[in-house]
């Protein structure tokens, strides 16, 4: 379940832990001491990270799930869209605001305050690469009756 998934990852230092494993070569043991966990802290939160399929350990060393990887990417999208929180703002403001927009003004709009090209193909709903119009992601009520 998606609640799993997020409680997982909720908690501040099981975060590091999930980012550190994503971008290291698996090496975690000096995480406990930077971190500032103790023994049983460190291993509770591997094993929640673990059982919800986002880490796997081989020979010792942890690395991310494919589904972990995919979890990693989409908290790295949020992480963006924070960081571009007052100018998406201002698009929805924008877009409320004014009656007709075109699609090339709000096109224009967007690329003009959007740096980053994967926030730009869910807001503008397309997927550039394959240059194909598509819906940037299924209605709510469909997305909770699959899960």
């Amino acid at each position: 379940m998606v609640s799993d998934i997020l409680t997982a990852i909720s908690d501040d230092k099981a975060l590091v832990l999930f980012n550190t494993i994503a971008l290291s070569s698996g090496n975690t043991d000096t995480l406990i001491s930077k971190l500032r966990l103790s023994r049983k802290q460190y291993y509770s939160r591997m094993s929640a990270l673990t059982n919800a399929g986002l880490i796997t350990r081989t020979n010792g060393k942890y690395s991310l799930s494919s589904f972990g990887k995919i979890v990693y990417e989409a908290q790295t999208l949020i992480g963006k869209a924070k960081q571009n929180y007052w100018k998406l703002k201002a698009i929805g403001s924008i877009e409320s605001s004014v009656h007709v927009l075109s699609s090339e003004e709000r096109s224009n709009i967007i690329d003009t305050l959007i740096v980053e090209d994967d926030l730009k193909e869910i807001l503008l709903g397309r997927n550039k690469s394959k240059g194909v119009e598509k819906s940037t992601s299924p209605p709510l009520i469909l997305s909770l009756k699959q899960q």
